[in-house]
């Protein structure tokens, strides 16, 4: 069965069985409400499956605990593991709005025609959300495309494709 990733866990908190994650969804108190089940996922292997008992943020992580585990012993095992959902948890979107593995992978071109490269990360920075795109050319600094109107004008799934309208200072080649 399909997975998707939704966080990274990155380390222990405490002794009574929290981990640290990074989440890497923007749904995180739908995803993480209490109750909710989750698979935790090592080197494309399901280690287990687990519910949400809790999640409170702490600087800029959020801290989890599930109904299965109380103690620091039972998720050291996780540190570095991923939390994902099954396809099949995966809601409908509303027009314009993707999640991140959809995007992730998709060719970039300018509304000129120039091929830019391959969207290789999505950073969420407030706002909105920067779209790293890893060049195609040897040699060139990945370019940081901001997710907002006036650069983004179309982003086509089923051809994966993004084009973008390159203004003045988007892309540094001067190195």
């Amino acid at each position: 069965m399909t997975q998707y990733k939704i966080a990274r866990i990155v380390n222990t908190h405490g002794i009574k069985g929290q981990v640290k994650i990074i989440a890497e969804t923007d749904f995180v108190d739908e995803r993480f409400k209490k109750g909710n089940q989750l698979n935790i996922v090592k080197d494309n292997q399901l280690m287990q499956v687990v519910h949400v008992e809790s999640i409170i943020q702490h600087k800029g992580t959020y801290l989890v605990s599930f109904r299965e585990f109380n103690n620091i012993n039972q998720v050291e095992v996780f540190k570095d593991a991923w939390l994902t959902i099954d396809k099949d948890q995966q809601e409908e979107l509303e027009d314009d709005s993707f999640y991140h593995h959809q995007i992730i992978g998709l060719d970039v071109i300018t509304t000129e025609g120039l091929q830019l490269g391959k969207i290789k990360e999505i950073l969420t920075l407030g706002s909105n959300d920067v779209w790293v795109v890893k060049r195609k050319e040897a040699g060139k600094k990945e370019a940081l495309i901001p997710y907002i109107e006036d650069v983004v004008k179309t982003v086509d799934l089923d051809k994966q494709l993004v084009t973008i309208e390159l203004m003045e200072g988007l892309i540094d080649d001067a190195n």
